[in-house]
């Protein structure tokens, strides 16, 4: 068994960029790994201009991050102003006229349950004291920094690893590599979508993984290849994003 940090986070809107769009921006649908870590690195302190949340928080330092969807994923386009900034002369941004209007997608309304156990007890104990007293050290978003997230305490539980051989309702998303078998007879859209876990701390992925989610929020039945997380007393199955 292993404490688990429970925390939600929410905003008018979240951008994910996918990493191979140009001119007309896309977001992921879910917040890869890599974003949860710049938001829980956000909240504790870790540096952003050297990476160092990307040295503490990857799966190989003894971060495990767990994500469940709380609101439906919904989309919408925004056009954005972009300046050209090289065109700047002297001080002022107001300065310059040149613009391009940039279609950007958003997801609205996002809402995420974070789950969260860190080996590092000193990480571990940073994150309950800084979300139980609703502190941040640093401005958390979602995605880009204009998108400002709230966030709210859920407590910390036990996590018990359980196993089965048999279909069992997982509420969190699923990395596809860990699935058997998943019931898709049950009423629900279901989207499995290729997303980067790990970035070295020049910010360049290491891995990408699978993802499969619900998109209306429903927990999936699936059978496993690993052992999955019970969080004891909230009646949740959570497997690790890793």
């Amino acid at each position: 068994m292993k404490p688990v940090v429970i925390f939600d986070v929410w905003g008018d809107y979240a951008h994910f960029r996918r990493f191979y769009t140009t001119t007309s921006p896309l977001t992921f649908p879910i917040p890869p790994r890599t974003a949860l870590c710049g938001l829980i690195g956000a909240i504790i302190g870790l540096e952003k201009d050297n990476n160092e949340y990307l040295r503490y928080l990857s799966a190989n330092s003894g971060a495990d991050i767990g994500l469940r969807l709380l609101s439906p994923v919904k989309k919408m386009l925004i056009a954005e102003n972009l300046i050209h900034t090289k065109e700047a002369k002297g001080p002022g941004m107001n300065l310059i006229t040149s613009r391009t209007q940039i279609n950007y997608e958003f997801l609205k309304n996002p809402r995420y349950r974070i789950y969260f156990h860190h080996d590092d007890e000193d990480i571990h104990l940073q994150l309950r004291e800084n979300l139980s007293h609703h502190r941040s050290v640093y401005t958390p978003c979602l995605g880009l920094s204009e998108n400002i997230a709230n966030f709210s305490f859920g407590g910390e539980f036990m996590a018990k690893p359980e196993t089965s051989t048999d279909h069992v309702p997982i509420h969190s998303v699923l990395p596809t590599e860990k699935v058997l078998d998943a019931d898709f007879e049950i009423a629900g859209e279901y989207f499995s979508i290729k997303v980067p876990f790990e970035l070295d701390t020049d910010r360049i992925v290491k891995k990408y993984g699978n993802i499969l989610f619900e998109r209306w929020c429903k927990p999936i039945k699936a059978k496993l290849r690993c052992h999955y997380w019970r969080i004891e007393d909230r009646d949740e199955n959570i497997v690790f994003i890793e």
